[in-house]
């Protein structure tokens, strides 16, 4: 069964005990996730079984909350990429982040520090998309304001890397 991992994260998260082999691992699933145990087990020097067990422990203790397909946004519909700076009435207002976490525009929602309470990553088709969706965002209780800035050129977008600097 999948886990949903687009569900609003409430809990605070201990880092895992991850080995050099557990980093090396997940570097080489994070740039191919489609290659086989074997492939990759040549890799790394460790048989297929081996590996399935470690991304079997990886996945139960969360490190691994899933494999997906990276979508490119301009070849669905969605080029345009910007950010949403958001002001809420209180700090705690799980009811916006939950109606916020609803639009499927939206791929990011972040608690941050500063002048905001949220920023948002979100994709639309165009400049009226967005001005849809910021009129979508400001019919939810609890939402103020919002600033936006829309992104011209992507040079570098990733996840997470597992290698230790």
């Amino acid at each position: 069964m999948l886990k949903n991992t687009n569900a609003v994260r409430s809990d605070r998260v201990n880092a895992a005990k991850l080995d050099e082999l557990d980093r090396k691992l997940l570097a080489l699933m994070s740039v191919d996730a489609t290659r086989s145990y074997a492939e990759m087990g040549k890799l790394l020097n460790l048989s297929p079984p081996a590996l399935h067990e470690r991304v079997k422990r990886m996945k139960s203790e969360g490190v691994i909350l899933g494999t997906v397909v990276k979508v490119h946004g301009a070849m669905v519909g969605r080029p345009l990429l910007a950010f949403i700076h958001v002001d809420t009435s209180s700090f705690e207002s799980v009811f916006a982040l939950k109606k916020l976490s609803a639009l499927p525009e939206v791929e990011e929602i972040h608690t941050i520090t500063g002048e905001s309470s949220l920023l948002l990553k979100v994709r639309t088709r165009d400049t009226q998309g967005l001005e849809e969706l910021l009129s979508a965002i400001h019919a939810i209780e609890g939402i103020e304001a919002t600033k936006s800035s829309i992104a011209l050129t992507t040079y570098l977008e990733r996840g997470p890397s597992p290698q230790l600097s």
